[in-house]
């Protein structure tokens, strides 16, 4: 048997499996020799990776439209704005006819169902917000870039208000903890389990400001999505693409990096076990995945390997996607099982270490991956999978199939039109500002301040520090005095921090 042989022996599976191509062989497209993965395997998670212009976002279209065909929901994160396409029909030319042959494509112009969201509603989207008492301090301590002590700090914050039974909406809520925990009312209240240091919570405090300055605020509040709507079937029974629009926030990468995270936690502590299925409940897609490792904590990345390792048991599959494998971490690129290897470039010295990085996470294979992996025109990938007993297959230089479905943006105002015929859209559109910790200290005057010196009573007012008008309302004077007796609710919480909702 030659060695184009083996390959593709290696992926003549018997059960159901989604097609990518067709094998690259000496220069030649071998259209009998079809490039799979199992359907039971895309729970074993992958990584699509490659340089910028070589094909990444084409190979999750047609990753996704088969999905969906399938009947399996897929989230696609949409960080330039051109994969809300996949919900018209494509059009033909001669480039996808011919791609089309030479792999031996029945292809036909097809749109696929799907819900376009956007992060606190900047964008065209159907909102996307969560709670600071559901995002979690490890989370949001990741989008305010706090270091090691100060997350420690913002957890102690966190577990005080979660067993008070202090929910936490919004960031002015926040705001006002932990300005009563550094209060001389508040103090006490930590004093057994730690305390909170005055330069800590200034620097948290701080972080917020910045961070509402930005104009961030919108991202949390309520009401907060349901990460179940990500699961939902269309009418004909195919699966629902949801498509995160994320063009507006390009310049905010730690928060829609962290929110993406968010997205796949809340899922994770939500689903129920389900083992090892026939076919995913859904196939989630990490786009931009370096920004979520760039300068994050330990417990960050502990949660997070955490959380790839045990999410495919409740047939969830997950695919990071960004330019080389050395943007993922050890651990969690261990436990990517299917890999798409686009084009990568090798122009600097530091290129040329890449190239040789991920060449050694690749199997011993005929092919000279270096040179290969320099020369791979946009739309051709190497490939190796997880085969249906779980090994992986031969390494496959794969010509991929082209998309059906529009490879490019729709129009903004199809898009537009889309949004606001979604039933989603009446649920979510509109924020919520409900009575929570702010609010309710706001509903006493705050206790007037002693003038200093010749000081006048207005200048006294318009001096008045945050923490002043919060500690001096009588709201928060009864809840130092309640606040010890209440009887404990604390908040369940993952492994990843973020709180358990009540569905």
């Amino acid at each position: 048997m030659s060695d184009s042989e083996t390959i593709a022996a290696g992926y003549a599976f018997t059960g159901p499996a989604l097609d990518l191509g067709a094998l690259l062989w000496d220069g030649a497209c071998l259209p009998d020799a079809q490039i799979r993965i199992p359907f039971p395997m895309l729970n074993r998670h992958g990584l699509v990776a490659g340089a910028t212009g070589t094909g990444k976002t084409k190979t999750l279209q047609l990753i996704a439209e088969q999905l969906s065909a399938q009947g399996v929901p897929v989230f696609l994160a949409d960080v330039k704005g051109d994969v809300s396409g996949i919900s018209a029909p494509g059009v033909t030319n001669d480039k996808v006819a011919g791609r089309a042959g030479e792999v031996r494509q029945q292809w036909t112009a097809t749109g696929f169902p799907a819900e376009f969201y956007a992060l606190g509603g900047i964008g065209h989207g159907i909102p996307v917000r969560a709670t600071i008492t559901g995002f979690g301090p490890v989370l949001l301590s990741k989008v305010l870039q706090l270091n090691q002590t100060q997350e420690q700090s913002l957890g102690l914050i966190f577990h005080y208000a979660d067993t008070k039974g202090l929910e936490l909406i919004d960031l002015k809520d926040l705001r006002a903890v932990v300005t009563f925990l550094t209060s001389d009312e508040g103090k006490p209240e930590l004093k057994n389990i730690g305390g909170l240091s005055t330069a800590t919570a200034g620097v948290i405090l701080r972080s917020l400001t910045a961070f509402e300055a930005q104009g961030m605020a919108d991202f949390f509040g309520e009401p907060e999505f349901d990460t179940s709507e990500l699961l939902r079937t269309a009418s004909d029974g195919r699966g629902m693409v949801s498509v995160l629009e994320l063009p507006a926030v390009q310049d905010k990468p730690q928060l829609f990096s962290t929110f993406l995270m968010w997205l796949l936690a809340d899922l994770f502590h939500d689903l129920p076990e389900v083992g090892d299925a026939e076919k995913p409940k859904l196939v989630f897609f990490f786009d931009e995945a370096h920004l979520l490792f760039n300068d994050a904590s330990k417990a960050f990345l502990d949660s997070i390997t955490q959380t790839v390792r045990l999410i495919r048991s409740k047939g969830v599959g997950v695919f990071f996607v960004t330019q080389t494998p050395k943007d993922v971490p050890g651990d969690v690129l261990a436990q990517l099982g299917n890999r798409v290897q686009h084009a990568l470039r090798a122009f600097t010295p530091d290129d040329q270490k890449a190239l040789k990085a991920t060449v050694k996470t690749f199997p011993n294979s005929s092919y000279d991956l270096e040179e290969i992996l320099t020369g791979l025109g946009t739309g051709e990938a190497v490939v190796t999978v997880l085969s249906e007993n779980g090994a992986p297959t031969p390494v496959a230089v794969t010509r991929l199939r082209a998309p059906e479905s529009l490879m490019g943006p729709i129009d903004a105002a199809t898009l537009d039109q889309a949004v606001k015929s979604s039933s989603l859209y009446g649920r979510y559109a509109q924020a919520v500002d409900r009575e929570s910790a702010y609010e309710k200290l706001a509903t006493e005057p705050p206790r007037p301040k002693e003038a200093a010196g010749k000081a006048s009573p207005k200048s006294a007012k318009e001096d008045e520090s945050m923490v002043q008008q919060v500690v001096g309302s009588g709201m928060f004077k009864s809840l130092a005095r309640s606040v010890g007796t209440q009887i404990g609710r604390e908040i369940t919480r993952s492994l990843f921090g973020t709180a358990r909702r009540k569905r």
